[in-house]
């Protein structure tokens, strides 16, 4: 599964530089598949292509909101998802509309961050 920022975030930044797959963003900016992985172009859920430096809408105007596609709970790289570790308010939790498996984590892992 993927975590999400609830809305008893508190704005404080502290999980953003912790993602390693830059997954995080502050409230009103805007997303990229590129941002910290390897992927230059994604086939998107309606299958349309698109760049992987094309501005995507951001999920949240008002905290900080994970892009739950970029998310792997930080499978891979640490023990816990270094989100939910930093958070003062433990507002950053499990998605319930994203469920996977530790194996799914790790190819998604693969994916993001293929060798270039």
């Amino acid at each position: 599964m993927a975590i999400m920022i609830t809305d008893e975030c508190i704005n404080c930044g502290a999980c953003e530089p912790e993602c390693p797959n830059n997954a995080i963003y502050e409230g009103g900016a805007q997303w990229r598949w590129a941002d910290g992985t390897t992927l230059k172009e994604v086939k998107v859920a309606d299958g349309t292509v698109v760049s992987g430096t094309a501005p995507q809408a951001p999920v949240s105007d008002e905290y900080y909101y994970i892009v739950s596609d970029k998310c792997t709970e930080c499978v891979g790289f640490h023990e816990e998802p270094q989100c939910a570790a930093v958070c003062p308010v433990d507002c950053c939790v499990d998605d319930p509309d994203y469920r996977e498996t530790r194996e799914r984590l790790l190819e998604k892992k693969e994916w993001l961050h293929i060798a270039a």
